[in-house]
């Protein structure tokens, strides 16, 4: 299968949780920049960015990991200078504005590849509408990264491809491919520390048969999993068990809000007395080794929708542990009946929870809110969790067995070694569609972007008329007495946006150009051919100038 190398479509804000927040998105997504950056097998790593900070992150990242690879950054405004890369990775599903940047260079120009992270947003589900209205082509792609989220995914399209038929009585435009790739890990990050585990079973008091499950996750119960029904259940399991033994409960991760504190704490205290508990941070590297050091069992009992794959057990996995999870998402493709247990779940059919999407489109319950109301009403089935709890905490064997196949099996499916090749894989099969298909491909002006078009198109009615400096001659205003050129701009500081419509030096050399060639003036093609600059980028400069008298039309 041929092999594929991209430009990664880069911005902080999907790659760095350290200090843009911690959340699944960005965790994933540094992990994939890194997992990249060790195995893929291409001649060189192209980076698209918009700025030479952002682009520096990554070349930093690079000479470290693999400085023998050579890193070329691409300005963002011209993603075209990728060449000879033909594929493009974006690290979200929505890719429609990518694909209207194409579009001036046309739809066949590259493949565009996104990936699906929480997709039950309004934004997301409105960037799924707006992705099948954007020239989007059968060549690119949107990776699933579970059966679960294709599923969903493909779901959600069909009710758009059904809308367009019945709203403009034609054919919907061709589909992204869908294909599923899982998110994975480095796996020799999340080793057990015999030390760490040592301390962790200190700290809980733990007796020789004692059994601790462990949760790393985002303890909000309303945009992950509801904790109430897991302490309920350990507190019936620890009854099964034999004298002597005790079953503790670690939970590392981050509160939001003091709402969820209480939940997770005030429920703990109440329902499993008779159980351990302990709260870690997530934010504390040393908290989440401890936390996966010392466990017997990984737990990941998650309800809400919000989830789409689940990184974690990935890393329970590659600590060695037996894992205990919901049968939810991406958990049905990653967790098998070798290295753990899934409980079944349930929810109502459609027709029951109209209101909640109703109540999230109309802007009256938020994200959370409508996340919460559906876990409300999905069912983690209590007895087999019971069922579940007691099976791994009284088979010491049995948790040895699983927890020794799980690190096998992460280590050969989800170790960024083995995923990496997915991708590059993808890339390549898109490329043969693309390049088989090319003559499908139409170009729409940069001008004309409908989305965007050039706003002095879009506003043509506001002016009292259309400039064009190509057909005049222009000559310097005598400034005698008057602010300088360097003045006026420190004046007017466009600095101060980060945005400059062209360089001071450019302007000076404009100016210098019109000033030399004294009363009788000049034309844009003269000033073009002597400074070299393009005579769109004159016209730009010289209107500027003619806004601020530094120059004059002749008649």
């Amino acid at each position: 299968m041929t092999k594929g190398n991209a430009a990664i479509f880069y911005a902080s804000d999907g790659y760095r949780p350290a200090d843009k927040g911690i959340n699944g998105r960005r965790v994933a997504g540094e992990s994939f920049l890194k997992g990249f950056l060790r195995h893929a097998d291409v001649a060189e790593f192209v980076i698209l960015a918009k700025s030479t900070t952002e682009a520096e992150e990554v070349a930093g990242l690079a000479r470290t990991l693999r400085p023998d690879i050579p890193f070329r950054p691409v300005g963002m405004v011209r993603p075209s200078r990728m060449a000879p890369l033909t594929s493009l990775y974006y690290p979200a599903a929505n890719f429609a504005g990518e694909a209207w940047r194409r579009a001036e260079a046309g739809s066949a120009a590259w493949t565009i590849s996104g990936i699906t992270h929480t997709t039950s947003t309004m934004g997301i589900m409105q960037g799924f509408f707006d992705l099948r209205m954007a020239p989007v082509m059968d060549w690119d792609a949107v990776i699933c990264t579970s059966n679960a989220v294709r599923a969903a995914v493909s779901s959600q399209m069909d009710l758009i491809d059904d809308h367009i038929r019945a709203r403009f009585r034609v054919d919907p435009p061709a589909r992204p491919q869908l294909p599923v790739i899982p998110l994975g890990i480095h796996c020799d990050d999340f080793a057990r520390d015999e030390e760490a585990r040592a301390d962790l079973r200190a700290r809980l008091n733990c007796g020789p048969d004692d059994v601790v499950f462990a949760t790393i996750a985002r303890l909000t119960p309303h945009e992950k999993f509801d904790p109430l029904p897991i302490y309920i259940a350990m507190q019936a399991a620890h009854k099964s068990l034999k004298p002597g033994q005790k079953l503790h409960v670690v939970f590392c991760g981050i509160f939001r809000h003091p709402y969820a504190k209480d939940v997770f704490t005030k429920g703990a205290a109440r329902l499993m007395p008779d159980v351990g508990f302990l709260l870690l941070d997530g934010a504390k590297a040393e908290d989440r080794r401890a936390t996966l050091s010392g466990a017997d069992v990984f737990l990941f009992m998650i309800d809400n929708i919000q989830e789409t794959f689940g990184l974690a057990p990935l890393e329970g996995m590659a600590a060695g542990l037996p894992l205990l999870v919901s049968d939810w998402d991406g958990l049905k493709d990653t967790v098998t009946p070798a290295v753990g247990m899934r409980v079944t779940t349930r929810t109502l059919g459609p027709l029951h929870l109209v209101n909640e999407s109703l109540r999230l489109q109309g802007g009256v319950d938020d994200y959370s809110q409508y996340c919460a109301a559906v876990s409300a009403m999905t069912e983690v089935d209590m007895q087999a969790l019971k069922a579940r709890i007691v099976d791994l905490a009284s088979n010491p064997d049995l948790r040895a067995r699983m927890g020794m196949a799980a690190l096998a099996h992460v280590r050969a499916h989800y170790d960024w070694s083995a995923v990496i090749p997915q991708f590059q894989a993808l890339w390549g099969e898109q490329e043969a569609i693309r390049h088989a298909g090319i003559v499908r491909g139409s170009r729409i002006p940069g001008h004309l972007l409908p989305i965007a078009p050039s706003p002095t198109l879009l506003f043509a009615a506001y002016p009292t008329e259309v400039s064009d400096p190509g057909l005049g001659r222009f000559a310097a205003c005598d400034l005698t007495g008057r602010a300088q050129l360097a003045e006026v701009l420190a004046l007017r500081n466009y600095a101060a946006l980060n945005r400059l419509f062209a360089g001071e030096d450019q302007i000076a050399a404009i100016l210098a150009a019109v000033t030399s060639a004294g009363p009788a003036g000049t034309t844009v093609a003269a000033i073009s051919s002597t400074t070299d600059f393009r005579p769109m980028f004159v016209d730009r400069v010289l209107i500027w100038l003619l806004k601020y008298d530094f120059i004059r039309r002749l008649p």
